[in-house]
């Protein structure tokens, strides 16, 4: 049987959230939330590899305790088990905390055989998270995979996109791949499933259960990063509507165009 670890994140549902400018973090409470869509790539491509060969599929979010949604709607997917990460001492992490925080979680388990992250986030977009729970856990990890060729009992092969090419490379277990957005269509949750899962446990870990306790290492305390200043974009948006013949409208576009230096 090989274990597979998905990790997955709730992310703002919309682009209007706000921002803490003293922290530089975003205010998640109260917004309308959902499953990071390159995360359902990851858990689709664990799903596959579960359809074909004997699989215990658990999926790992960090988050407050609302995060628990998103466990339960991989529940949904099909996912075998799930744990959350969830302790105030984590809040506003970066990314090198956010990833050291579930390299700690996934180890205070078995370590699994696979781990699948999806590419980024869409509340970050760094692509940063996944390779590093890899190096905290010093396991081998591949990026950028655009599919996976071959399933071993021992490890994995998967075409890896680079930018110039596309390499075909194998790595053993325990490891750890990052998937690109399109790598399958991820599949839509089951009713069934929901029925048979709702009363599954969400088990939830907190820092003391892990085996790092220095609180310097997680959370706004454990992140480098230093946010300068952060604001919402400023928008102008102009209007003007122009009547005329095709001829007469094409000879004020080209002039409005040479006007903006646009051309």
């Amino acid at each position: 049987m090989i274990r597979i670890t998905t990790c997955i994140k709730q992310v703002p549902g919309t682009t209007k959230v706000e921002v803490d400018e003293k922290t530089g973090v975003l205010k998640r409470d109260g917004i309308e939330s959902k499953m990071n869509p390159y995360d359902l790539y990851a858990l689709e491509t664990a799903l596959k590899i579960k359809e074909e060969r004997e699989t215990e599929l658990t999926v790992v979010s960090m988050g407050p305790p609302q995060a628990e949604d998103v466990i339960r709607e991989a529940y949904m997917m099909g996912a075998d088990k799930g744990l959350l990460l969830s302790d105030r001492k984590f809040a506003g992490a970066d990314v090198l905390s956010t990833a050291y925080t579930l390299s700690q979680g996934i180890a205070a388990e078995e370590l699994p055989d696979l781990i699948i992250c999806g590419k980024q986030t869409t509340d970050g977009d760094t692509a940063q998270v996944g390779p590093e729970i890899a190096e905290f856990l010093n396991i081998p990890h591949v990026a950028n995979v655009t599919c996976i060729r071959e399933v071993k009992a021992d490890g994995i092969v998967v075409d890896m996109d680079l930018p110039n090419a596309v390499e075909t490379v194998e790595a053993a277990f325990p490891c750890l791949i990052t998937v690109e957005k399109g790598i399958h269509q991820p599949r839509l949750p089951s009713f069934r499933l929901k029925m048979a899962t709702r009363d599954r446990e969400v088990p939830v870990l907190s820092m003391k259960d892990f085996t790092d306790q220095d609180e310097t290492r997680y959370g706004l305390k454990g992140s480098p990063t230093q946010v300068v200043r952060i604001f919402p974009p400023e928008t102008d948006r102009e209007k003007e509507t122009w009547q005329g013949t095709g001829p007469e409208l094409a000879g004020r576009i080209h002039e409005k165009l040479v006007a903006e230096k646009f051309i």
